[in-house]
């Protein structure tokens, strides 16, 4: 679903204008980057959990050349979905 599409849902469902949901979004989407970011998770009800998680530092190997490199650690973002929501996917 692209962001405008999801913006006409949520006004539809709402009766709110369509720039005035936009706003929201653009405020929690800067919210949201800003917790993350900071290390914190952000937990939405009903979906799942945000948060980030630091990968350790990790060699690779190159599978053409078999040259060996180190990959360095890094912070990622993870999504847990619900239990709901897996058992409705499977």
């Amino acid at each position: 679903m692209l962001t405008k599409e999801l913006i006409g849902n949520i006004a539809d469902a709402t009766g709110l204008s369509k720039k005035r949901v936009e706003e929201l979004l653009t405020a929690n989407n800067a919210i949201m980057r800003e917790k993350l970011v900071a290390g914190q998770a952000i937990q939405l009800q009903g979906l799942g959990t945000l948060e980030t998680k630091e990968r350790k530092e990790r060699t690779i190997v190159h599978p053409r050349t078999g040259e060996r490199s180190v990959v360095p650690a890094k912070s990622q973002v993870v999504f847990r979905p619900v239990a709901n929501i897996k058992n409705e996917l499977k």
